[in-house]
């Protein structure tokens, strides 16, 4: 018999790169989305066309809606949830809104599988957000990248909780939630904290997704604004790297756990970086400005993925310099299709298209 997953969020970018990840290892697949997002139908309707994937139409933030699906799919192997709010930006503006789909959505899930699906591996798409602003972790700027102190190692799970906004808290408070439910109820659930994830399908925007938005803008002629002074370091991920983890966790005899899934130093890259690295694939200066720091946005981060590598024999395959070529055909590849995601979006009144803006993508 296959095995079943289901998909919470799976037409957005990695829910729609998971749906086909596990299609093509013979999973049976559900999703469950709303389609709020830009780019969401522009996902769901290629899934649709091209794999025998169901579609559940339903809101996290509704428990009867969440509680019908688990009811229609009573054999579940595993769940992904990757439905969220995903913006620090877009928590400033809404957060009641924000509290609703991270935390209260995230809950009505776990009571999902609690109720219908006790035995199903839940795999809860976090944060490094939850780690706060990092203040204690004294950052200095070297050769134009900022950097820990010393050559400090990178963050790892130890580190303590620090929620910060609106959006750190409720992604904390899902993340605390599907740990304790592991403790208390029993249920097999897995916290991947994710960083900077970039890939294929993904309709990045100015708020969030910045690799892909970079990408996009470079490759189709768009001016793009830095945010800050461009020295930030992130490490970065390509989506298959993280879907990769997920399987493993499913796959293995680990009852719970938390990790932390970034591309740790060797894919750590700073802003200015990733823009040289296009403007050497494009053979031309690109259209940049600077701005304002934005609020919640971090000089530094770097995930240290060692217990997924000791716990799981996870670590990151692909370079920086590979995926930004292979993000770069996909752009130049769907050019009319990120025209059209795009145009969802200017469309919607000024305060829908602020929100919109920041919430283009699934969690990261």
């Amino acid at each position: 018999m296959k095995k079943k997953i289901l998909v919470i969020g799976g037409a957005g970018f990695i829910g729609s790169n998971a749906s086909l990840y596990f299609k093509k290892r013979g999973w049976e697949v559900a999703i469950l989305d709303n389609l709020s997002r830009a780019g969401t139908e522009i996902n769901l309707r290629s899934l649709l066309m091209e794999e025998k994937i169901s579609y559940e139409h339903g809101d996290v933030r509704d428990m009867n809606e969440v509680d019908a699906v688990f009811k229609k799919h009573p054999r579940l192997d595993a769940v992904l949830h990757l439905a969220a709010q995903v913006a620090v930006t877009t928590s400033l503006i809404d957060p009641v809104a924000d509290f609703y789909t991270n935390a209260l959505g995230t809950l009505n899930v776990l009571e999902g599988i609690r109720k219908y699906a006790p035995d199903c591996a839940l795999l809860y798409s976090s944060t490094n957000k939850v780690y706060g602003g990092l203040e204690h972790r004294k950052v200095v700027l070297e050769d134009g990248c900022y950097s820990f102190e010393g050559k400090a190692a990178g963050i790892n799970e130890e580190e303590p909780l620090d929620f910060h906004s609106p959006y750190g808290c409720s992604k904390g408070a899902a993340d605390q939630y599907v740990r304790d439910y592991a403790r208390i109820y029993g249920l097999r659930t897995f916290v991947i904290r994710q960083s900077c994830i970039y890939g294929t399908r993904q309709y990045g925007v100015e708020d969030q997704g910045w690799v892909a938005w970079f990408t996009i803008a470079a490759v189709m002629g768009k001016p793009i604004t830095v945010y800050g002074d461009g020295c930030q370091v992130r490490d970065i991920l390509w989506v298959k790297d993280l879907l990769r983890l997920y399987e493993l966790c499913i796959h293995s005899n680990i009852q719970a756990g938390v990790y932390n899934a970034g591309g740790g130093y060797r894919n750590s890259v700073s802003v200015k970086e990733v823009l040289r690295l296009l403007e050497t694939r494009l053979d031309r200066k690109l259209q940049t400005r600077f701005g304002e720091w934005r609020p919640g946005d971090q000089k530094l981060f770097i995930s240290d993925n060692g217990k997924a590598l000791r716990e799981l024999g996870w670590q990151p395959t692909t370079s920086v310099a590979q995926g930004i070529d292979r993000l770069m055909n996909w752009v130049d590849q769907n050019k009319q299709t990120i025209r059209n995601a795009q145009n969802e979006i200017a469309g919607l009144p000024v305060l829908e298209k602020k929100i919109a803006l920041a919430n283009a993508l699934p969690a990261s």
